[in-house]
């Protein structure tokens, strides 16, 4: 293990963290960096650990925080060089396997955070200073813009940072997977030789270490010369130092194919915020690199030259970049930006004010919270050896008022990987265990339609309406009590509004329509013929017709916009209770939608008194 000197600067001294130092890691299936992170951007003990030398995770972990005097900690954040999704991880390029929360309670821990490495460095980008980079070619970074990073190792990790309102948002991606594509007849006897060995060549396979060495494998056969065994540091050396033309013709085509998946992954992010290369092979040879192939074939576009030349590339030239991307993860899941909360700390310091019974239900919640999240009532109070009451009272003297409500905090407070997932409601479930599912499920539909929304549409929809001289629902069923609620919200806003739930009406009210009208339809399923007809009359008239419905149906084939709703739920045997939902905010929406424009003076009259009530009755 080798130990790094402290070469943070600070101008001013950073305030240490109420609760200790946080622990950092960078795990990679050849190296594992370490630090401690004493305050914000303050990094200690940066440790450097060949994976080799230990049989697991654990032991790797011990190791490291062996040497840093039994420090305390309470938090911390590992960049794992794996694909991360749930509590069990399987690494890719080395045989270790491991549960997430057995980590934590192994050591002690009250919050762990396993991420991607990528997307950890990923974060990381918007924190560098020019002194970080070195700039290879031209080009110019757009302010606020999406920027992608990759990065040759012993695999390719990609990645991408999105810039929001409130921060930025990483891409947990595995980019480097996608087929490799030659560009030129070597690159292409370098595929049929990778063939013989794999069916599906990736990006990964020849744009990595050990892909360097069958390239260098590859290139010896194509130009029959006899080449000895080389590692791909060894071919670095021989190419740099040596002036060697096998492996200098190696390292050529290595940053070429760099440049050919830096340029597909611009394109496809449109990262005018630039390309940051990481990784452990390029800042090494960062010298040779910046008059590589890699500009060149970066901007090798086609049509599309001149949209890569504007873009910048970079190689990432600080120390483990990525223990600065996790430790910005860390502190905004703290923070609470990530769904994080303290409950992990409230149970273990409230625990010894508890009832003894009390305390073995905090035990099971401190040693197996996933079993806690997941098994109903009964379960939970046989695996605590408690009565059903005593976990009902558990939660109340932690502040909530059930097993569900309880449920609902706790799932986003221990790893940042639990998600609100779709639970199914069984015969003998208690009624805080249905509740706490049925309130789950809503939950889980609601983030997803929210990931989902089309903007466009809507702001469609709202521009549409605002300039409507009338507005009509026209609804049937489960749906009806939706168009009932628009009507209400809408007539408010002093719009000539009705709602129709009659299928004989439709088509009767839609001839009465004209241009400036707006029919707003809604249905689960969007098939219902006289509904349909009711629409092509409206059309016909010149209405325009908003549709809330599913995007494939027919419904939203006829429409002027359709806002699409398409949770799957079996209406022939239940009542559509999410889509309904899913249908209430999207009126909600664009009435609020509406309301701001008012307030913001667009429609020209009305005065600010009567807005605010507007926005008063809308509940927001």
């Amino acid at each position: 293990m080798t130990i790094e000197p402290d070469t943070t600067e600070q101008k001013q001294p950073r305030a240490a963290y109420a609760d200790g130092p946080r622990l950092l890691a960078d795990i990679g299936a050849t190296h594992a960096r370490f630090a401690l992170e004493s305050a914000p951007g303050v990094l200690r003990n940066v440790a450097v650990l060949l994976c080799d030398d230990y049989p697991g995770i654990v032991p790797l972990l011990n190791a490291y925080l062996a040497q840093t005097g039994g420090v305390r900690i309470s938090h911390a954040a590992f960049a794992l060089a794996n694909p991360i999704s749930g509590d069990f991880i399987r690494m890719t390029n080395r045989d270790w396997q491991f549960s997430t929360d057995e980590v934590r309670r192994t050591l002690g821990l009250t919050t762990l955070l396993i991420v991607n490495d990528f997307t950890a460095l990923a974060m990381a980008l918007p924190g560098f200073k020019p002194d970080d980079l070195l700039q290879i070619g031209g080009g110019k970074p757009q302010p606020h813009a999406v920027a992608g990073v990759l990065g040759p190792g012993t695999g390719l990790g990609v990645s991408g940072v999105i810039p929001t309102v409130d921060g930025f948002v990483t891409l947990g991606s595995e980019g480097g997977h996608v087929n490799f594509a030659p560009a030129d007849e070597r690159e292409f006897a370098i595929l049929q030789y990778a063939w013989r060995e794999w069916q599906h060549v990736s990006n990964e396979r020849l744009i990595s270490g050990p892909g360097m060495e069958i390239i260098y494998r590859a290139l010896a056969q194509r130009n029959g010369v006899q080449a000895p065994a080389r590692t791909a540091a060894e071919i670095a050396n021989c190419a740099l130092e040596q002036n060697d033309p096998l492996c200098l013709e190696v390292l050529e085509c290595f940053a070429g194919m760099l440049g050919g998946a830096a340029a597909n992954l611009a394109v496809t992010l449109g990262a005018f915020g630039g390309i940051f290369i990481g990784g452990g092979i390029v800042p090494r040879i960062a010298p040779w690199f910046a008059s590589s192939p890699f500009r060149a074939r970066f901007e090798a576009k086609g049509r599309f030259s001149d949209y890569l030349a504007q873009i910048p590339t970079y190689v990432i030239m600080t120390p483990n970049p990525a223990l600065y991307g996790v430790a910005s993860i860390l502190s905004e899941h703290l923070r609470g930006r990530t769904g994080a909360n303290t409950l992990m700390e409230r149970v273990q310091h409230l625990q010894h004010e508890l009832s003894p019974a009390e305390q073995r239900v905090a035990t099971l919640v401190l040693e197996h919270p996933r079993k806690v999240l997941s098994e109903p009532i009964a379960e939970i109070a046989k695996l605590a050896d408690v009565s059903q009451p005593t976990v009902i009272r558990f939660c109340r003297s932690l502040g909530f008022s059930g097993l569900a409500d309880f449920k609902l905090k706790f799932a986003g407070s221990l790893t940042g990987t639990i998600p609100v997932r779709h639970s199914q409601v069984r015969m003998t479930d208690s009624t805080h265990d249905l509740s706490a599912k049925v309130i789950d499920n809503t939950v889980s539909a609601i983030l997803k339609f929210r990931d989902q929304l089309d903007v466009n549409s809507i702001d469609r929809a709202i521009e549409i309406l605002r300039k409507a001289k009338r507005v009509e629902f026209y609804a049937m069923g489960n749906s009806r009590v939706v168009a009932l609620d628009g009507q209400h919200k809408f007539f408010r806003f002093r719009i000539p509004t009705s709602s129709y739930g009659d299928s004989h009406l439709f088509s009767l009210a839609a001839e009465l329509l004209g241009p400036g009208d707006v029919v707003i339809a809604i249905s689960t399923t969007g098939q219902l013929p006289e509904l349909l007809s009711a629409v092509d009359t409206a059309r016909a008239a010149g209405a325009d017709v908003i549709a809330i419905t599913s995007s494939k149906s027919a419904l939203a084939r006829k429409a002027s916009i359709c806002l699409a709703v398409d949770h799957s739920e079996d209406s022939t045997t239940f009542l559509s209770m999410i889509s309904r939902i899913l249908q209430l905010l999207l009126i909600d929406i664009m009435a609020v939608g509406i309301s701001l424009g008012q307030e913001n003076g667009e429609n020209g009259e009305g005065d600010s008194e009567r807005r605010r009530l507007l926005i008063s009755h809308l509940d927001i």
